[in-house]
């Protein structure tokens, strides 16, 4: 990648501290990295950090983006739902990682392995590291539609869309117990459990958030559980899981916020190894055209369900 511009300023400034105040992606230290690498050059000469640089002056950077450093491609089948030039939006399957984690073999068989592979090295970059945008960072044990963006054009719009809250994000899940209202609204605050960090709660939260959850009953299973459909207003970790244990309809084989007994029940029934849920739809404006895609359910929830399809 290469820049390539006149400098207009009032007076004579070090190169390292007018590159790194223009480019707020760059770090000071990384501006003097490629400096002392010969990637830029003032008026087709190679410079050193300290040099000084005055008004009208030629500056040229060539920044040679990194690879994933560890990440290898693999060959890892993916359920693509669309593709094309700039995105690509597949329905993950649950107990996959989404990104590699530092623990033991981490570092293999994610969707970032799958996407490295697939995309042949088409991916934009971030923090000039060729990498794939991931959209979504849910749980592991969520089977989801994913938005991938393979461009920097793309990425740049779906963070646009989302900062502005102009996509629309829906569920399917399975609760404990028949819940009576067809349709309801949970508004709560929530965020980091006081005292355990690895848990939401809407209770005693640590710097809470409003939290906005729309729900739907679809359908009722074997007079012991609720099939409801989920639409988040705000994307907030592990929002649904939380707000639906809050109100005591918790999403079955839930191991983080139920009970242990009650998940071991539908283990044995069901043969269910995560929770189930499932995020099955998004909307939002895609080349000017408002876009609805879906994600079929996966296999193991389809089968409590009746094998009845997404609405």
């Amino acid at each position: 990648m290469e820049y390539k511009f006149c400098v207009f300023i009032d007076k004579p400034l070090r190169v390292d501290i007018y590159l790194s105040t223009l480019f707020k992606d760059f770090s000071r230290s990384y501006i003097q990295k490629i400096i002392d690498n010969w990637q830029v050059y003032i008026n087709s000469k190679i410079v050193s950090k300290n040099l000084k640089i005055k008004s009208k002056d030629e500056i040229k950077l060539e920044i040679k983006l990194e690879k994933l450093k560890d990440i290898k491609a693999e060959n890892i089948k993916l359920d693509i739902i669309f593709e094309d030039e700039n995105l690509l939006i597949i329905n993950k399957n649950a107990h996959l990682n989404v990104h590699p984690v530092p623990w033991k073999n981490g570092k293999t068989w994610t969707l970032v392995n799958a996407i490295l592979y697939h995309c042949k090295n088409k991916l934009p970059s971030i923090n000039w590291v060729e990498r794939p945008w991931i959209v979504h960072r849910l749980d592991k044990e969520t089977s989801w539609i994913i938005l991938i963006a393979k461009t920097d054009f793309m990425m740049k719009y779906l963070s646009w869309i989302i900062k502005q809250r102009n996509i629309s994000k829906y569920y399917l899940a399975v609760v404990n117990w028949i819940i009576k209202d067809k349709k309801f609204k949970i508004e709560s605050y929530i965020w980091r459990d006081s005292k355990d960090r690895l848990k939401m709660t809407t209770i005693s939260s640590i710097n809470p958030k409003i939290a906005i959850t729309y729900w739907e009953v679809l359908n009722y299973i074997d007079k012991k559980y609720t099939f409801v459909k989920v639409k988040i207003e705000t994307w907030r970790t592990h929002q649904i899981r939380v707000h639906l244990a809050s109100i005591w309809y918790p999403i079955i084989w839930d191991s983080t916020y139920w009970i242990k007994k009650v998940n071991e029940e539908v283990n044995k029934k069901y043969w269910l190894k995560r929770q189930a849920l499932h995020a099955y739809k998004l909307e939002f404006e895609l080349y000017w055209q408002q876009r609805e895609f879906k994600a079929e359910l996966k296999e193991d929830i389809k089968k409590i369900v009746g094998g009845k399809l997404m609405c």
